[in-house]
């Protein structure tokens, strides 16, 4: 069964941490813990095994629970479970919206998985909206993360309102120092393919860039310059920090998109949705980015601020170099900063040319479409719609996205002006559309 769902990803073949987390999940009876670094395909090691399970068992009740620190990963999550099976019915549920909204959702999906932060699973919980008596899996990712203070109590909570767990499955690309006991973890079998000294594999190469300021602005904007349209993630350590790198950028002609929590789900999601597309080749984030996201194709991580851990590091650098992808890690020293001991000494220097190029604009920008699923749209409609209204030619047209009452298309920036001039008052199947560029500004 397995090697259909990987045929619907287009995965080749499974890894060896994903074969053995496959047989000791769908053939042992204990709980599992899988230690493996960022971009090596966790979460599809718990995922095919999980669904291939509900598959077979024939039960149409709630059978599992997926824990997760962040809504964007909860997200996410939930989107590759749909990519790998429309047999088994999922729902996330995450801050940001209301629970009536996600309870009226949930009675109309009856989901045999449910993705959830803590805290609004408990809410759920707490309200009746979601009956957990018959949760045989309970499946904790990046729990290094839940299990840190601030989540403690929400995952105790959780744990004591589902009687029937069966089995575990904790994942990180980080060991916890000790699991705590209301996990209650038994004959445990424990998947380790962490490398004590090159955490990060040999898929990854170090940089550091000395600033001639404590303010990098300047040298983040010259590095940026260097990768021309490199795609990169710029990390800083507080909000105020992302909103001002970000408007730096944009003012020196960057295409940015920006992440961190004090902005609206909504805000988060478009966000997370440019760089994936890629309408922006630049995310300026918080470690909000840092934690599971699958984000393909990064080229590049740049430390504006160091981490401030090594957890924190080895998290950030993933979302480089994913499966068996190659990548770059930057460090932006001021003139007072040393390189963390954490770091290791295979670190080289990074020296920029005396002439650099000019800004390089992302490939794509992105179209919103009033129109999606409601109204009968397809993905062929809407390439119909660009290809014969709009005069594009197919390789100036990106990801497509068809929802329920609107579309989102990535089309070739260089014939964004002309593509709305010609969409101007134009029908997609016969009925008029508000056709519009998509930004992110903050």
């Amino acid at each position: 069964m397995h090697k259909e769902l990987l045929e619907k990803i287009g995965v080749k073949s499974l890894s060896d941490m994903q074969k053995s987390a496959f047989r000791y999940i769908s053939e042992g009876s204990g709980d599992v813990v899988i230690l493996s670094p960022t971009g090596s395909g966790k979460t599809l090691a718990y995922l095919l095994p999980l669904i291939d399970m509900i598959e077979n068992c024939g039960n149409r009740n709630l059978q599992a629970v997926v824990m997760l620190p962040s809504r964007e990963l909860a997200r996410q999550s939930y989107e590759y479970s749909r990519k790998l099976s429309r047999n088994v019915s999922t729902y996330a549920c995450y801050g940001g919206r209301t629970a009536m909204f996600e309870h009226r959702e949930i009675k109309g999906a009856c989901p045999q998985i449910i993705f959830s932060t803590p805290g609004r699973l408990n809410d759920h919980i707490g309200k009746g909206n979601i009956d957990v008596s018959g949760v045989k899996w309970l499946v904790i990712d990046e729990f290094d993360k839940c299990l840190e203070f601030g989540f403690h109590d929400e995952m105790s909570s959780a744990f004591a309102s589902m009687p029937s767990i069966a089995r575990r499955i904790l994942l990180s690309a980080t060991d916890a120092d000790e699991i705590p006991d209301f996990v209650n973890m038994e004959n445990v079998e424990r998947i380790d393919f962490l490398e004590e000294n090159n955490p990060l594999g040999s898929r990854i190469n170090k940089f550091f860039l000395r600033s001639e300021s404590a303010d990098k602005l300047t040298s983040l904007g010259n590095l940026l310059c260097s990768f021309g349209r490199a795609r990169s993630i710029v990390y800083a350590g507080f909000r105020e920090s992302v909103e001002r790198i970000s408007s730096y950028l944009r003012e020196e002609g960057f295409v940015v998109a920006s992440l961190h929590g004090g902005l609206e789900q909504e805000e988060r999601n478009e966000a997370v949705y440019l760089f994936l597309n890629k309408s922006a080749n630049i995310l300026v984030s918080t470690n909000l980015s840092s934690r599971g996201l699958d984000l393909p194709d990064v080229d590049n991580i740049i430390h504006y601020h160091l981490p401030e851990t090594s957890g924190d590091y080895i998290h950030r650098s993933g979302r480089t170099a994913r499966w068996e992808a190659e990548g770059n890690t930057y460090f932006i020293l001021s003139p007072s900063e040393q390189l963390p001991d954490y770091v290791g000494d295979d670190v080289i220097e990074c020296c920029l040319p005396e002439s650099l190029p000019e800004v390089a604009l992302p490939e794509f920008s992105t179209i919103y479409i009033g129109k999606g699923k409601q109204d009968k749209i397809s993905r062929g409609d809407v390439l119909g719609f660009l290809c014969k209204k709009g005069g594009l030619s197919s390789k100036e047209i990106g990801r497509i996205d068809v929802y329920d009452r609107y579309s989102r298309v990535a089309v070739s920036r260089e014939k964004m002006k002309t593509l709305l001039r010609r969409l101007e008052g134009e029908k997609i199947k016969g009925v008029k559309t508000k056709v519009e560029e998509l930004k992110q500004i903050i």
